[in-house]
């Protein structure tokens, strides 16, 4: 089979790529206990990172190439200097969908500043919403002021919010009927995602299948199978008939969907992670501060799409294995 030049950005399992995830930095204000040491990283070096500019640059080609939904991650994406200048520049691209994920720590308070230069939506982490255990996790972290965030973001339009808890064994899993709870008011327009921990160079053994997390919310609610959503992702979604709230459950490693992945990952230092579980991938940063025209970028990009693997099934094979890199640096 032969890479098309033309055409949607296809890899050779004939998957068409229409969602790129944009990390603007490998920082976070909070140390999550599950994904990072309680004194951080050793962090990429500035001049090393994407410029917004370049971000720009490299997200308009991919756009040119049937991109449409872009997501910008980190880290945690506010932690870096004047990032409403880049969600101005990715909001005249014309994309269908902007949209942002983050720890909800520093966003509330320019939630309304997002949306008016072109943002739409927002997903915001919150895996507690006991005061004290999401000050333990997150390592001092307010949870309150996690919640303020989702408020301000509702008040800005920046809607439907999803709503992010990465359910960790022994760790959070009591407090899945307590968010289930907690955000059924918000039917209308916020959805809840449980998801699955992923081994990233921590323990592999700690993740709770999404089919043990539906057998304990069944015990107390009735779950529906809900049709796939518009922009759900790789989450299967269900729907609570007694609050007609939609759940999703994301499940990389007991219900994985590579199958179905339309997703690439711009790392904050330029490289393309084609898949989740690869972290030896080529630099678009390189390409582009040699000067290469959008022509020569595209066909670069075409090129490191077709070489995508059929997917992270061989950390499945033969029981958990841990997955390459940090999800800090590649923006989940």
């Amino acid at each position: 089979m032969q890479m098309p030049t033309e055409g949607p950005l296809v890899d050779p399992f004939g998957r068409v790529h229409t969602y790129l995830r944009v990390s603007v930095t490998d920082r976070c204000n909070y140390r999550c206990v599950y994904c990072m040491p309680a004194d951080g990283l050793d962090w990429m070096p500035k001049d090393h990172l994407l410029t917004y500019e370049e971000v720009a640059k490299v997200v308009g080609v991919f756009e040119r190439l049937g991109i449409t939904r872009v997501r910008i991650t980190g880290g945690e994406p506010t932690v870096r200097t004047d990032i409403l200048t880049l969600v101005e520049k990715l909001g005249a691209l014309g994309l269908k969908d902007l949209a942002m994920t983050t720890n909800g720590h520093l966003f509330g308070k320019k939630a309304r500043a997002y949306a008016a230069v072109g943002l739409k939506r927002v997903n915001v982490s919150l895996d507690t919403l006991d005061p004290a255990q999401f000050e333990r996790i997150t390592r001092g972290g307010d949870v309150h002021r996690v919640l303020a965030s989702i408020d301000a973001a509702r008040e800005a339009g920046l809607t439907p919010i999803k709503v992010n808890a990465v359910v960790v064994a022994g760790e959070n899993d009591d407090q899945v009927p307590a968010l289930v709870e907690h955000f059924a008011p918000h039917a209308a327009d916020t959805v809840i995602r449980f998801i699955e921990y992923m081994p990233f160079g921590n323990d592999p053994r700690r993740n709770v299948p999404a089919r043990v997390l539906r057998e304990r919310l069944s015990e107390r609610w009735t779950l529906e199978p809900e049709e796939r959503l518009v922009g759900a992702g790789p989450a299967k979604n269900w729907r609570i008939a007694e609050t007609g709230q939609v759940i999703g459950f994301i499940s990389p490693i007991t219900e994985h969907f590579c199958h179905l992945c339309n997703r690439l990952r711009l790392m904050a230092d330029g490289h393309l992670r084609t898949c989740l579980s690869r972290d030896d991938t080529p630099s678009l940063r390189d390409l582009v501060r040699q000067g290469i025209s959008d022509d020569e970028l595209a066909l670069a990009i075409r090129r490191m799409v077709w070489g995508k693997v059929a997917g992270h099934e061989a950390h499945l094979e033969d029981g958990f294995k841990q997955f390459e890199g940090v999800m800090t640096r590649i923006g989940g």
